[in-house]
């Protein structure tokens, strides 16, 4: 699942509580995935298995960190992306949209395509000893 939000009162130590939590939270339920963040947007990856991501994206959609969920693709896939991480963090320099893009609807006329073009060049760009 491909899903973004606004993120609620963004800052280092916010991200930072985020990002504790997903990665206990999935390696507990065997999910992988990477988040794209920056202080208007998240972005984020979420693989594994089914029941599990389902239930991942409705704890966020209850965390009030989070407004405006909104999923944007679905699918299975065979071989996960993010295999070797809990939760990859990207702090959205490879980002090609500005927040004026953002506000100008530029998210409401992306194409799944799109969206997933976002995390291919985080593929394999890490591993999990690197620090981000």
């Amino acid at each position: 699942m491909i899903y973004t939000s606004r993120p609620f009162g963004f800052d280092t130590s916010i991200l930072s509580g985020i990002l504790m939590h997903a990665r206990l939270a999935n390696e507990r339920d065997g999910i992988t995935g990477a988040l794209i963040c920056r202080a208007d947007i998240y972005m984020q990856w979420l693989e594994g298995p089914e029941a599990a991501v389902r239930a991942t994206l409705a704890r966020i959609e209850q965390d009030d960190r989070h407004l405006e969920v909104r999923l944007h693709v679905e699918e299975q896939v065979q071989d996960r992306m993010f295999a070797e991480w809990a939760m990859l963090h990207d702090p959205a320099v490879t980002w090609i949209w500005s927040q004026a893009d953002i506000d100008a609807g530029a998210l409401e006329r992306a194409t799944p395509e799109e969206l997933t073009g976002f995390f291919m060049p985080l593929r394999g760009a890490n591993r999990p000893g690197d620090i981000r």
